[in-house]
């Protein structure tokens, strides 16, 4: 058989994408490939929990903003195996050995993201080391520190694979990603990608109804809907200085904290209801995301807006979203083949492939970085074999 048919005929390289976000509640692994109409495709996917004892141990030391070294070392290796554990049960899921999988990009477990600081950092914890052992798959990680290190603010990452799967010659598309911390990506027909964090997404939700009722998220904002948006608290919520600032901007949940938000509390006329609170925060998280969504638009192009995220699950969230965007169209990005849910973890195994193939993976006018960047390290899988690297 000729070569070039073979070439036209070979199986896309697989890649394996794992983030854990601000939930700190388990790992998204998702089995991806080139394919499909968008030109990446999901193949599988899973959502492995944290043990009780690693979730316990992440919320208290994230939390607490610090930890002994001996701690924070054990928690370390701890989500590692947690990791190498979602990479075995997807390989299970998708009836696959180890070796029909290129690598691995692992994201990691968010401790602090301070791009501010001096000197500026980032930290993901996950041990890549025993991904890469106990999977034989090699790993790629760290991608965040690169694009600190050339100047940037280390997020947000995504913004590649949007501009891959979602850009249109006609149509102006914001791809808006609901975490944890909400932040947008711009796909604007022959311009530059642009992209940041707009502010909370479902951090502070979550934080309030954990510490009121000892319940991880409000399922469906049904608590939220029962509420009453307090004017006042809004309003002082909306004056935080983040809101003013220009791209590149990342922020994380380590700044939009429940001290943060009991601060503002703290300043309020009079004592406001929980529930009222919780109605409050949801109006505030959509109307940041509205605000970047109109203070950009541009005129020249039709628009819609495409969200994915776990914000989508948040039925209340979505509907203020609507209500503040008018007659802008607000889609789920599972509405063009790529499940909301999974684009973050598809965005690694993307990055993933990049890095393999010495690809950048930054985008220099999102990040603010000096340049294009080949991120993360990569950790081998193979095991040596008559004293060389077995090359995947």
């Amino acid at each position: 058989m000729r070569k070039d048919h073979l070439d036209r005929v070979r199986v896309p390289e697989l890649y394996i994408g794992l983030i854990s976000g601000t939930s700190r509640d388990g790992v998204e692994a998702v089995l991806a490939a080139q394919g499909g109409p968008l030109g990446w495709q999901v193949r599988a996917h899973i959502r492995h929990s944290y043990p009780e004892t690693v979730a316990t141990d992440l919320a208290r030391l994230t939390v607490a903003g610090h930890g002994h070294f001996q701690e924070l070392g054990q928690l370390d290796a701890a989500i590692g195996d947690v990791f190498a554990d979602a990479v075995l049960a997807l390989l299970h899921e998708a009836g696959l050995e180890a070796e029909a999988v290129r690598a691995i990009g692992s994201h990691g477990q968010t401790l602090h993201h301070a791009p501010t600081a001096t000197p500026r950092f980032t930290w993901q914890i996950g041990d890549p080391f025993r991904i890469a052992e106990r999977t034989g798959i090699d790993t790629v990680a760290m991608f965040r520190q690169r694009d600190i290190a050339a100047g940037g603010e280390g997020a947000p990452l995504a913004c590649g694979l949007h501009a891959a799967c979602f850009a249109d010659g006609a149509v102006t598309r914001a791809v808006v990603n609901i975490g944890g911390i909400s932040n947008i990506t711009w796909l604007r027909p022959g311009q530059p990608v642009l992209g940041y964090d707009c502010g909370p997404g479902n951090t502070l939700m979550d934080a309030w109804i954990r510490e009121l009722k000892g319940l991880p998220f409000d399922a469906g904002g049904q608590w939220a809907a029962h509420g009453k948006v307090n004017a006042e608290l809004l309003e002082t919520l909306r004056a935080d200085p983040f809101f003013a600032l220009g791209a590149p901007k990342t922020t994380g949940p380590e700044y939009f904290c429940l001290r943060w938000l009991e601060g503002r509390l703290a300043k309020a006329t009079d004592r406001v209801a929980d529930i009222d609170v919780q109605a409050t925060l949801t109006e505030f998280t959509a109307g940041v995301i509205a605000d970047a969504v109109l203070r950009e638009q541009p005129g020249d192009h039709p628009i819609e807006v495409l969200v994915c995220g776990g914000g989508v699950r948040n039925a209340e969230l979505m509907r203020r979203l609507r209500d503040a965007l008018g007659a802008i169209p607000v889609l789920e990005t599972g509405d063009l083949g790529l499940p909301a849910e999974q684009v973050e973890a598809a965005a690694f195994a993307w990055l993933a492939r990049q890095t393999i193939h010495a690809e950048a993976g930054n985008i220099p006018e999102v990040t603010g970085a000096a340049g294009p960047r080949i991120l993360g390290c990569i950790v081998p899988g193979a095991r040596p074999v008559d004293g060389a690297i077995q090359k995947a």
